[in-house]
């Protein structure tokens, strides 16, 4: 989730590919402090005295097998040198340099180049991960997996999936693992009804997969807590998909009917970039509509699913019940009821986040993992492209703005593939992060560039700043937490049809 909308702020089964607090105890008591304090002046030099006999007699029975670090020191193995030579005087670090840039940029992207006409059109992908958390939140999946329709053939669908986590990573990470195989399944069971398949039919197979799975995630959290022969470290285990939260957007293309299938659950996005062949230029076409808490259908969604209750102290400030996202898996914290967040919270930390008011929270769950669906058929021949990204990205660019990157990276390509050459970094002197509060988060659009041979990586590049290095080196300076503040993990994957 993006540093302003955070709360507190595939190698599975299938053909698909995937990546990837302290609590203080009780105060101490002074209790009798003043009572006992001389007492226990007097009595010290007699305890100490009888510790110094029990220590000198346990070491003189101690065993007389050495430990291993003993026995290695006495084995002839050299203790390590510490430089004690360099590191004098201090030197401040140096921020990355252009080259470092790219090499940070590029540490986690990667591409696909497939056969178009086996399937369907897709020429190639991209993708790319850039963290800001520690460790990353964000998942993903890419690749094919067997087709629902047509199990004995030789068909496969292809899938893209981006799994932005909040609170940690177990629910994100546990996507890249079922949501997929949960969604197969689901399909699977439509098409082999005997009854023809419509796009209504598949989007609710989809649905019933990630509300399934979501329930799987979730139902159970009262009875694991009140079972008598599960262990401490089973329940622990048990409660993780609840204890924090993902969004999910997961793409699905049909090669053999040119369908492209978007579910989003969440603040991720999807949009499809279309070549208009009259204007030759790039239209924008929204796949999926963030499902943020600022959002008004989401607002009334909330109002319809608890009726009479507060709307406007439910969803405040673009939060539900301070989340900022409306839908997402997991996040028992908006979904169990009162008792068993405390009896979590007490026994397990399955809870961490700080109790909601008892005369708001009365209905739960007042989030949901029910997706939105949608399919857009990729005309066979007309060039287009889909652009997936995490909330990171979008917090930066618009839609619009994503689109005409890669537009402009396309006709870069074909030129050579020569990179942009940079302004001199005098034309933004006195740039600092209170700057950036002021003139907003967005890209500027004199700040573009292409240099990157990975078109997601360059949609990253452009989000961090594009071509004004100064300040893409400075947010790639800022380290966990801090990080956190003016840029999420970002995650983003760029696929190509006929083109």
């Amino acid at each position: 989730m993006s540093y302003h909308k955070a709360i507190c702020r595939l190698r599975p089964r299938l053909q698909f590919i995937r990546l990837q607090s302290t609590s203080s105890g009780p105060q101490s008591t002074r209790r009798f402090s003043r009572l006992v304090s001389a007492s226990v002046g007097v009595a010290s030099f007699g305890l100490g005295w009888y510790a110094y006999g029990l220590t000198h007699k346990q070491n003189k029975t101690a065993t007389k097998v050495p430990d291993a670090a003993t026995a290695a020191i006495g084995a002839g193995v050299e203790l390590p040198l510490i430089n004690a030579k360099n590191g004098y005087p201090f030197n401040f670090l140096k921020p990355p340099s252009p080259e470092q840039v790219t090499e940070i940029l590029n540490r986690d992207a990667w591409s696909v180049s497939t056969p178009s006409t086996a399937l369907g059109g897709v020429s190639r992908y991209y993708g790319s991960q850039v963290p800001s958390n520690g460790p990353c939140e964000d998942r993903y999946i890419h690749g094919k997996f067997p087709s629902p329709s047509q199990p004995s053939g030789d068909n496969n669908w292809l899938a893209w999936g981006i799994f932005d986590g909040h609170l940690g990573s177990q629910v994100s990470q546990a996507l890249t693992q079922h949501l997929l195989p949960y969604v197969h399944k689901s399909l699977a069971r439509a098409f082999s009804q005997g009854t023809p398949v419509d796009d209504a039919a598949i989007h609710n197979a989809i649905t019933a997969a990630f509300l399934s799975l979501d329930d799987a995630f979730l139902q159970h959290a009262e009875d694991t807590i009140a079972s008598p022969t599960l262990t401490f470290a089973q329940k622990i285990a048990r409660l993780s998909t609840g204890s924090n939260g993902s969004c999910a957007l997961l793409s699905l293309y049909d090669p053999s009917t040119h369908k492209l299938h978007v579910a989003c659950t969440g603040d991720s996005r999807a949009v499809l970039g279309r070549l208009d062949p009259t204007t030759n230029t790039w239209t924008t076409v929204p796949l999926s509509e963030d499902q943020g808490g600022g959002n008004p259908a989401e607002g009334a969604r909330v109002a319809a699913e608890h009726p009479g209750e507060d709307l406007d102290a439910l969803v405040k400030n673009g939060r539900v019940l301070g989340l900022a996202t409306a839908r997402a898996f997991g996040d028992g914290h908006w979904k169990w009821s009162a008792t068993v967040q405390a009896d979590g919270k007490e026994r397990y930390l399955a809870d961490t986040l700080r109790p909601h008011s008892a005369e708001l929270y009365k209905t739960p769950p007042y989030v949901t993992a029910k997706p939105e669906v949608t399919t857009t058929v990729v005309e066979k021949g007309q060039p287009a492209f889909m652009i997936l990204g995490s909330d990171g990205l979008w917090d930066v660019l618009t839609s619009e703005q994503a689109v005409g990157l890669v537009g402009r990276w396309i006709e870069w390509r074909k030129k050579g593939g020569k990179p942009d050459e940079l302004p001199p970094q005098g034309k933004w002197e006195g740039f600092d992060l209170a700057v950036y509060r002021k003139e907003g988060w967005n890209l500027k659009s004199e700040k573009e560039t292409v240099q990157d041979e990975n078109a997601a990586v360059h949609l990253v590049r452009n989000a961090l700043g594009g071509a004004h290095h100064d300040m893409v080196s400075g947010l790639l300076s800022l380290k966990p937490p801090y990080s956190r503040w003016c840029r999420d993990d970002i995650t983003v994957q760029v696929v190509f049809f006929n083109c």
